[in-house]
């Protein structure tokens, strides 16, 4: 067997001299490498070639990267997954997650490689990283890549089970640790990022999503000048990766196009569906937002004292 070195790939694709703006080209760059990579379900070899390449461009700018290795039983066998964390220190040890997961749900029908659903947040995730690595900010940062979001079963009724859901494993593993460290108080803002690259950009209002943190970003968003992207509208979700999070009493939000995305779990789930213009539009959003996040979680803790 020939080891795969992803340590070639790593900021080879960014020779030139970095910046400190959120760049669409370059996240774009990230989600072709993801989408070369093949089809990435949990426990899979393409996948872990797509986590080591995750690891090297986070060593590449700076970070301490952990690696989370563990276990999961589902309905096709126990899986090796693995939850990749980047932390970068402020001035408080309280954090703020940005995440996205970079599994890709398993069809055995076809070839399903997610170049928007799995590779555009994972794309975005590690610009946003490259972009904050050099800023100093009042809330420590972590940047978490969540291994098992899909689910293996096919129908819906099969992956809710209360007792045994088949989704979200990452994020639930994840969570879990946090309540046995007695770090849940810590986490102080959840961003999840999933299916946000789509040419025909779209996002709406996650409705289980906490309410200040959507009003913060879709109102930053309208500032901008990207009403037309960041729409007033209800977006149904269910089993995303934030969910983990509100059962746990930790605020998030998630990001993503879900309803009017028509190629989302389908062979045609391709990299010719992905524009770095979209890429760019959520990403400005996103850093144009972590200071009124930041700013309103300062004054809510001024409201306590």
């Amino acid at each position: 067997m020939v080891r795969f070195n992803a340590s070639r790939f790593a900021g080879a694709a960014f020779d030139k001299e970095l910046n400190d703006a959120f760049d669409g080209e370059r996240a774009y760059t990230h989600v072709k490498r993801m989408v070369e990579f093949g089809p990435r379900p949990a426990g899979s070899e393409a996948l872990a070639k797509a986590r080591e390449y995750i690891v090297n461009e986070l060593k590449f700018y700076g970070f301490k990267v952990t690696v989370d290795e563990f276990r999961a039983k589902t309905p096709r066998g126990e899986k090796r997954m693995a939850n990749v964390t980047a932390e970068l220190p402020g001035a408080s040890p309280d954090s703020i997650i940005l995440a996205s997961h970079y599994d890709t749900k398993y069809y055995k029908e076809f070839r399903f490689v997610g170049a928007n659903d799995g590779g555009s947040s994972t794309g975005a995730l590690l610009e946003l990283a490259r972009v904050l690595a050099k800023r100093k900010s009042h809330f420590s940062y972590r940047f978490v890549f969540f291994d098992g979001e899909e689910a293996f079963c096919r129908d819906w009724d099969q992956c809710g089970k209360p007792d045994a859901p088949d989704n979200t494993y990452g994020s639930r593993r994840y969570v879990a640790q946090l309540k046995s460290r007695g770090e849940l108080k810590t986490i102080r803002a959840m961003i999840l990022l999933d299916m946000i690259g789509y040419t025909k950009l779209e996002l709406g209002r996650d409705p289980v999503s906490t309410n200040w943190l959507v009003d913060v970003i879709w109102e930053t968003a309208c500032e901008l000048g990207h009403a037309a992207h960041f729409v007033d509208r209800e977006e149904g979700v269910g089993g995303d990766d934030h969910e983990s999070f509100l059962r746990a009493g930790i605020e998030a939000v998630d990001i993503i196009q879900l309803n009017s995305y028509p190629h989302w779990h389908t062979p045609e789930d391709t990299l010719d569906k992905i524009s770095p213009r979209s890429l760019q539009v959520v990403g400005d959003v996103v850093m144009a937002s972590l200071p009124r996040i930041e700013q309103r979680i300062k004054d809510g803790e001024k409201g306590k004292g």
